[in-house]
């Protein structure tokens, strides 16, 4: 008889070990995180990693600086959301489509914009399988304002820039959030931005991690002295 650990246990060891010591607390989340697969996320070549505290190289790591996220950063991100099942989310950085997963179990629709042509269609396959009906994969450059300049509830951005930028925080509804990881290496923040009027953004820090950048978003100036 084998002893190799099972699934199973794996993915209890994740949220019970990585999760919760994270201050992921809320039950719902906990739930969600027990029956979305996240292997089923995650590159063939890095699926017995799946439930380990680190960041996973995309597409077999053929895509350089392409990264799943690790499990707490995007259970914490979700959890400190409060998304509502009425709500819509807009999502920048797609990858794997596991944080996408996540958002639609809570809200009404997502958007997940994916800049890399082959991550978005692999991405939107792997939701289709799993049965997720409510969440759009779309290539596009999230760097770039939408078009037809439309509203979230709440936006995501699944992976680090240097500041958040306006026209995004300009897409967000009154009451609506905005999670975001700001800063350098080697110590950025989480950013969670409510808009409360029209002319008002309210702005915590809670807690920090490192992530990989989005691509395209702009950088400071640096000068060499």
């Amino acid at each position: 008889m084998s002893t190799a650990p099972t699934l199973e246990r794996l993915r209890f060891n994740m949220i019970e070990q990585q999760i919760r010591p994270w201050d992921v607390l809320d039950l719902e989340i906990l739930d969600l995180l027990a029956v979305i697969r996240r292997e089923d996320y995650v590159p063939e070549a890095h699926r017995a990693l799946s439930f380990f505290d680190m960041e996973l190289p995309l597409l077999d790591g053929s895509v350089p600086g392409e990264f799943m996220l690790s499990p707490k950063v995007e259970a914490r991100t979700l959890q400190d959301l409060h998304v509502q099942k009425h709500e819509s989310v807009l999502e920048i950085g797609t990858g794997s489509g596991f944080m996408a997963a996540l958002l639609g179990a809570r809200a009404a629709k997502v958007l997940s914009l994916e800049i890399n042509p082959a991550l978005a269609a692999r991405a939107a396959e792997t939701l289709r399988q799993n049965g997720v009906t409510n969440v759009e994969v779309r290539h596009a450059d999230g760097a770039v304002p939408l078009p037809s300049g439309p509203s979230f509830d709440v936006i995501v951005l699944s992976g680090s820039v240097a500041r958040i930028p306006q026209n995004l925080l300009g897409s967000l509804k009154v009451g609506g959030r905005l999670a975001a990881i700001v800063g350098d290496e080697p110590m950025m923040r989480a950013h969670f931005v409510t808009r409360t009027s029209e002319s008002k953004w309210d702005t915590i820090q809670p807690w920090d991690t490192v992530a990989p950048r989005l691509l395209n978003f702009p950088e400071p100036s640096r000068f060499a002295f």
